[in-house]
């Protein structure tokens, strides 16, 4: 029912499902389950961000969007055409976590960007066919091979030697590094590996640079930890200093407040007399 819908679509929502789906939409594609098998889903302000993009507009022969309402508008009637169909997500299909997310579809169809879109067109098949073309291709190939010309043969031949010994040459470098960088760790500790990049995730080249190199272990995760403890260290230091500091405040501010009190307690002499004048006191 949706191939027929969709072959009922005009060509400028065709183009618009094909933009979408591609790579250059760069929308998020998710993997779901719906009814048992996998299909591909996305969400709907991803679709939207895609149509707003500048990659859409460089395109020709598409409609013109310029405002999140038209971008709606447009990806509406992509869906009414069952590109693509509003789903529900539910939990894990399996038992683990990681399992694809159940879907289901919703009757009510509208397009939103807080709602997920499950897709129902395969984009393009010409890659699809292509491909298909050359296995069948190889495949004859293959099969009619005493039937090629001699020089062809041969050329296969010498082809498909010079591919083992390559390979062969890359096993016999593996074995012989091996075994030197034993005789090395024995012999001048901690051992000299030969062409250290060679399992590396580098170029050709830079897998054969440098030549030789020491084994020694890299201790990047240990200074991070040393400069972990030296702040905490630091900030121990300067909270420490920091009650010190109030610590004597603290005192300095009892001391001035006991003086006041002594200084209080000392009679005014001004104000007094002395008995042996014999002025009463209070007066």
């Amino acid at each position: 029912m949706s191939m027929e819908q969709q072959a009922k679509s005009p060509p400028e929502i065709r183009k618009v499902a094909q933009f979408l789906r591609s790579g250059n939409a760069g929308i998020k594609v998710r993997v779901g389950a719906l009814n048992g098998k996998r299909v591909d889903y996305f969400k709907g302000k991803a679709a939207i961000k895609a149509v707003l993009s500048p990659a859409y507009a460089k395109l020709k022969n598409m409609p013109k969007i310029t405002t999140e309402q038209e971008a709606i508008a447009v990806l509406h009637a992509v869906n009414a055409f069952t590109f693509f169909l509003r789903v529900q997500r539910g939990g894990p299909s399996g038992s683990s976590s990681s399992s694809p997310k159940a879907l289901q579809i919703i009757q009510d169809q509208k397009f939103a960007a807080d709602e997920y879109y499950a897709w129902f067109y395969d984009g393009s098949q010409w890659t699809t066919y292509a491909g298909g073309i050359a296995m069948v291709a190889i495949m004859l190939g293959g099969v009619m091979f005493p039937l090629w010309p001699p020089v062809m043969r041969l050329g296969v031949w010498y082809l498909s030697m010079g591919m083992l010994g390559l390979i062969g040459l890359f096993f016999a470098i593996a074995i012989v590094r091996l075994i030197f960088y034993i005789i090395t760790v024995i012999v001048a500790s901690p051992g000299i590996w030969i062409f250290p990049q060679l399992f590396a995730d580098v170029g050709f080249v830079e897998s054969f640079i440098p030549l030789w190199e020491w084994d020694i272990p890299k201790k990047k995760s240990k200074k991070k930890k040393g400069d972990k403890k030296g702040k905490k260290e630091k900030v121990g230091d300067d909270m420490t200093a920091a009650t010190v500091e109030d610590a004597a405040a603290q005192d300095s501010d009892a001391s001035v407040r006991r003086r006041g009190a002594y200084i209080e307690e000392v009679p005014d002499e001004d104000s007094t007399s002395s008995p042996a004048n014999g002025t009463p006191l209070g007066n």
